[in-house]
């Protein structure tokens, strides 16, 4: 069997490859790993409203309170609310259950260490070993973990911070964006996405909080619609709502809402490079910037190296999946970073992305300038890029093949210094993305057809 955790946790097809099992183990495990060392230790639960969620929330439920410690349940809720309340309620781990932007079918589980904080690698491995030996420590009598609502909290002994109320995580947390965001949005009117996901009830709740007028659309989560045509995968909704409704921008977030992407008043895309241009630009200006440096993966576009070159600012970039980003985040004490995909982290108010604070800052800048989002965005001239996701059995095979290597080096030549390459293996799904670069759109089509044609045929 290959690695179980992928670039964001444990992802599969729910009731297939994610079994209840498997979550059961999963949970278990990483129970006895988090909380060793814990007399009455506590996780944070949430999830998304796909339905798969209540079987798998059931299923961790019993894995965390079976290996001796307590689960605080709090709904459904966006993943970055999760990690925070983590933190927040000083828990050993916490647990969201999502796929994030994939389909309905399919489900994961993320795993947050103390503090909130994504798993590292050897976590990771001591999980999926103990997994292996298959003999879970199983306390038994009084020492069995009990299940609580944030409401009853205090009566099972839990210790809150004397600041915080246990009147609702849901407040908490749109308190925490508000807060963090800084800046009146009074006269803004926003269109958001809410991809039928955890973003549903928290997001247009904080943007309206922070003074914007908010449209919401596809905020009518059944379980079964979650990412369905909708959301930051699916931009053409949006894209029509701004212009109906004369908004000044819309805001799309995937279906646990740790990513946002955006559009202006015209309905033309402001993506995660851009995202991240002006919002670094901003911080660079007040000085706000931690030595002057964002941090970007390998898949951002050249425009946005040329971009950050020109304003002095440095850039940093990481392996693809925005695990990769923290890590060089906490490392270089930086506290900006992000990827092209919307996931855009703030280390001075969360440990992972979070897309609803995103678009909070997104709109700070605007009313802070008083100038319109195309306007701010126009600082990236793009360099046109191809991505194309090509289906395969066994994506690290096909991409680590030989006659991979070849072709893309044989690529690599014809382009020069005019563009680039990069091809990977999903983090997620079973896909090998291939992505070119180049000054001519023409030919970065052509030879991403013709990498995506071998790969296929691998």
């Amino acid at each position: 069997m290959g690695r179980l955790f992928g670039t964001d946790g444990v992802r599969g097809l729910a009731n297939g490859s994610l079994s209840p099992e498997l979550a059961l183990q999963v949970s278990g495990a990483a129970a006895q790993i988090l909380s060793r060392g814990k007399k009455r230790a506590l996780a944070v639960v949430g999830r998304d409203p796909r339905a798969s969620g209540e079987m798998l929330e059931a299923a961790v439920t019993a894995g965390l309170t079976a290996a001796g410690v307590n689960v605080l349940s709090v709904g459904v809720l966006p993943t970055p609310a999760v990690a925070y309340l983590t933190g927040l309620y000083d828990a050993c781990l916490g647990v969201m259950i999502s796929a994030s932007h994939n389909p309905m079918p399919d489900n994961g589980i993320k795993i947050f260490a103390a503090g909130g904080h994504k798993l590292d690698d050897a976590i990771e491995d001591r999980i999926e070993a103990l997994i292996a030996e298959d003999a879970p420590l199983r306390p038994v009598g009084a020492a069995i973990g009990r299940v609580l609502n944030a409401s009853g909290a205090r009566d099972h002994g839990l210790v809150i911070p004397d600041q915080y109320s246990l009147a609702g995580t849901h407040e908490r947390y749109v308190e925490h964006l508000v807060e963090a965001t800084g800046q009146d949005l009074s006269g803004l009117t926003v269109v958001v996405d809410c991809a039928h996901g955890a973003a549903a009830e928290v997001g247009p709740a904080a943007y309206r909080e922070a003074g914007a007028t908010v449209v919401a659309i596809n905020a009518e989560p059944d379980g079964l619609n979650i990412n369905d045509g909708c959301g930051s995968t699916h931009l053409d909704q949006i894209q029509r709502a701004v212009r109906e409704h004369g908004a000044d921008l819309g805001i799309a977030h995937d279906g646990d809402a740790d990513r946002t992407l955006a559009v202006d008043a015209n309905g033309a895309i402001v993506d995660g490079d851009a995202i991240l241009a002006i919002l670094a630009l901003a911080m660079h200006e007040t000085d706000a910037l931690a030595q002057n440096t964002l941090v970007a993966t390998v898949m951002s576009n050249l425009g946005l190296h040329i971009a950050m070159r020109e304003a002095g600012i440095t850039l940093r970039t990481t392996a693809v999946g925005d695990r990769y980003v923290l890590e060089e985040l906490r490392r270089g004490g930086y506290n900006l970073g992000g990827e092209q995909s919307g996931h855009v982290v703030f280390p001075d108010y969360g440990t992972t992305g979070d897309g609803i604070l995103t678009g909070l800052k997104l709109m700070a800048r605007m009313a802070q300038t008083r100038r319109p989002l195309a306007d701010l965005a126009s600082v990236l001239q793009t360099v046109p890029q191809v991505l194309v996701n090509v289906p395969v059995a066994d994506k690290a095979t096909v991409a680590a093949a030989p006659e991979i290597r070849e072709a893309v080096q044989e690529a690599e030549r014809v382009l020069g210094d005019s563009g680039r390459i990069l091809l990977r293996p999903s983090g997620t799904e079973q896909l090998v993305r291939v992505m070119v670069e180049a000054t001519d759109p023409v030919q970065a089509q052509q030879l991403a057809d013709d990498l995506a044609k071998r790969v296929a045929a691998v």
